[in-house]
């Protein structure tokens, strides 16, 4: 495939001081804490839908990902073919973007920090792809407890799974480097770690959580693939300062790769708006940042000033992937 044109990740940077820190109203009624429990099961059954979709885009010869049924069981109703291009797509833009990142970054130990992440299955394909980057790379998966307590089952019990982080640590036969949390809802390793943690507390950097085994000095990938859409654009602002201003802060390198969905106003756009509605779902940036321009905008906002890129899928489709792989 040939190389995408993309920005230098290693450039983006937060600006000193600007805001940071969520203000909102705090509901003490129980039936508004159980609403707000409800809205949450809605985001986090997201990832599900997900799932379903990247094992149809497999069986039906979209994408190659051996580690796709290790999270779910029985059988996958077809997806319409825009779907399965749509996964295939977005997969594949963003496969091509960590490689990047990670081909760029040398022989340097690298980090991602991966927010939302679901059942994906990122990390696993690259251990067995390309070993020699996953070596030196820590990757931080972090989502709602419900989704890691899933996830950690779905590893402990794969030996496909097991055997993609083991064999991603320089001494795949110690199995003291791999360690699952006595609670069911995370694990950690030298390479792959999985945290229970629910991004909203990382908006206040004062009462942030620890997230351990992060490098505050190696050159950082972080990740959003439609996960910092389901919140305010006031508190994904402040996640973002967060990560970049005290978790991972000036001067190591951080870049984000953000993929959300835009244009709500157009047919496609009206048909997914009222899908997502019909199950409770109201995605506020999706009009605060209706366009590329301003989801440019939004990141020159929270101070990553330099190298933003944006383009749709459509793009993407186009121009990051080979002729040869579209018509097939």
């Amino acid at each position: 495939m040939a190389a995408p044109s993309i920005p230098n990740l290693n450039t983006l940077r937060p600006r000193a001081g600007g805001p940071s820190g969520l203000r909102g109203r705090r509901r003490n009624v129980e039936d508004g804490e159980q609403s707000a429990e409800a809205r949450d099961r809605i985001v986090q059954q997201t990832d599900n839908d997900a799932s379903l979709s990247r094992i149809s885009a497999v069986e039906l010869g979209y994408l190659h990902d051996p580690f796709a049924r290790a999270f779910v069981d029985g059988p996958v109703p077809r997806r319409y073919p825009i779907i399965n291009r749509g996964t295939y797509a977005r997969t594949t833009a963003l496969d091509s973007l960590v490689l990047k990142f990670l081909r760029e970054s040398g022989d340097a130990q690298t980090q991602v920090i991966s927010l939302g992440a679901g059942s994906d299955t990122r990390f696993f394909r690259l251990a067995v792809e390309v070993p020699n980057y996953t070596q030196r790379l820590l990757y931080h998966e972090l989502d709602f407890p419900a989704n890691t307590i899933a996830k950690t089952s779905a590893i402990r019990r794969s030996p496909d799974l097991l055997g993609a982080i083991h064999g991603s640590l320089d001494l795949p036969q110690d199995p003291s480097e791999l360690v699952f949390h006595v609670d069911g809802t995370g694990m950690r390793s030298p390479t792959y770690n999985l945290h229970a943690i629910d991004l909203r507390t990382l908006a206040d950097p004062a009462t942030a959580p620890s997230v351990p085994n992060l490098s505050t000095t190696a050159p950082t990938l972080i990740i959003s693939e439609c996960c910092l859409c389901y919140l305010p654009p006031a508190t994904t602002s402040s996640i973002l300062r967060t990560i970049t201003g005290t978790l991972v802060p000036s001067p190591t390198p951080v870049g984000l790769i953000l993929y959300q969905p835009i244009r709500p106003h157009d047919p496609f756009g009206k048909v997914m708006v009222s899908n997502l509605a019909a199950r409770g779902i109201h995605l506020q940036p999706l009009e605060a940042y209706s366009t590329l321009s301003r989801q440019k905008q939004r990141l020159r906002d929270v101070g990553l000033m330099s190298g933003q890129g944006a383009a749709d899928v459509n793009f993407a489709f186009e121009k990051w992937i080979d002729t040869e792989q579209r018509e097939r």
